[in-house]
């Protein structure tokens, strides 16, 4: 790929948005099951421990290595005779190559418990539980809490009354003008940025949006009140079923756990500082990957009696997230996310087989993007600005008021 193709549409980007007129999918969820070799759905638990011992020995590395960046400046300094400047500059890329891969050995992490919330790494339960608890808690995600919103998620994916996150706001929200008398300039007054400000709330967004979202309740459905909370377990987000002794108990443990981690972090804080904790485990986030699967200006939401869950499922895309480095590190969710969302209690690690099996199936309703990471970031950030307040089947449309699709009447 010549180096100015990163700042290009991925082909089959392009191939959609060429097909402005869209018509919703009729695929029935027998005819995608029955598409799907039978022993894919197995699970293997000692793979999957195996998986995840792995990714722990690799965080655990990364972790190591970057204790050693000191003594590495310091054997440039005095026996490779390198002055102060090729010293900073060599702390720069050790420390900028040290957050990234640990940032995305993290998000790694979040991977699994996330494959442990589906029950896809183990047919036993408790091995399940023990994991995702495990390592959800240790990057600060109550793993019950979400796990029961999650599931939602999944039930209702780019319904706009009943998803759980993703929701994009209306034209309402911003208080357009209707479209048929709006002009121009009203959508420059009130959706227009300088691309500074925009490139600031992407990066907020990116580190600190998840958190918000658990904490708050920041850019979920907004059916719910103010202030909902993940943390809370009368929650509106929780649902009569999850309001069993059960459930209500396992959302406190999921508090329980994340304040125990609270408190290690505190620990470690106490005895090597805040600087240590910044560098090594405060740094490392990234969570462009749950943002991009779901938001896309060539992908449709759903109102009333148009949404199915094969619809839904369909409305997500695949994208070669950092290529092998997802594969590897991220464990196929954002290779094989349509796959995931049809079958999400299949194995990561027999994901790839099932979206090869059932791309015939799905024909060219199969979304997936080659578009670089980074670009499609900005594209579907810039131009992911808001749809109608009405119509059943409706598109993203841009600071501009356009759309690349419509849903054909």
């Amino acid at each position: 790929m010549a180096w100015f193709q990163i700042f290009q549409d991925g082909p089959e980007y392009e191939a959609r948005r060429n097909k402005p007129s869209f018509a919703p999918p009729n695929l029935t969820l027998k005819d995608v099951h029955d598409a799907v070799p039978k022993h894919l759905f197995q699970k293997n638990t000692p793979k999957s421990l195996f998986y995840v011992f792995r990714h722990l020995v690799f965080t655990y590395a990364f972790f190591l290595l970057a204790t050693r960046i000191d003594d590495l400046l310091w054997l440039a300094g005095s026996r490779l005779g390198i002055k102060s400047a090729g010293q900073i500059i060599i702390r720069i890329l050790c420390w900028s190559s040290y957050w990234f891969w640990q940032s995305i050995a993290f998000t790694g992490i979040w991977c699994l418990g996330h494959e442990a919330g589906h029950e896809a790494l183990s047919s036993k339960p408790l091995i399940n539980t023990v994991i995702g608890l495990l390592l959800h808690t240790s990057i600060l995600v109550p793993y019950y809490a979400w796990r029961a919103t999650h599931r939602t998620h999944h039930k209702s994916t780019n319904h706009l009354e009943r998803d759980e996150t993703h929701i994009p706001p209306t034209r309402h929200d911003f208080k357009l003008p209707d479209g048929k008398i709006a002009v121009a300039m009203d959508y420059k007054e009130l959706l227009e940025e300088t691309p500074a400000f925009t490139l600031f709330k992407l990066f907020m967004r990116q580190f600190l949006g998840y958190q918000l979202y658990l904490f708050h309740n920041r850019k979920g459905n907004p059916k719910y009140p103010p202030w909902t909370s993940h943390y809370v377990p009368s929650s509106a987000i929780f649902k009569p079923e999850h309001r069993d002794l059960w459930v209500g108990n396992s959302i406190i443990v999921s508090n329980v756990a994340i304040c125990t981690m609270l408190a290690i972090l505190g620990s470690y804080i106490n005895n090597a500082g805040w600087l240590a904790a910044w560098k090594y485990y405060l740094v490392p986030w990234i969570v462009t990957f749950t943002y991009l699967q779901h938001s896309d200006p060539t992908i449709p939401y759903y109102r009333k009696d148009q949404w199915t869950f094969a619809r839904g499922a369909l409305a997500t895309v695949d994208r070669p997230f950092f290529g092998w480095i997802g594969r590897i590190f991220l464990h196929n969710i954002a290779h094989d996310h349509v796959a995931h969302h049809f079958f999400s209690s299949i194995p990561f690690y027999n994901q790839p087989q099932v979206t090869e099996a059932i791309k015939p199936v799905l024909g060219e309703y199969y979304n997936y993007d080659s578009s670089n990471t980074f670009y499609s970031l900005w594209r579907s950030f810039t131009q992911c600005t808001f749809v109608e307040a009405d119509g059943d089947v409706v598109f993203f449309k841009n600071q501009q008021g356009q759309a690349v699709r419509e849903c054909r009447t």
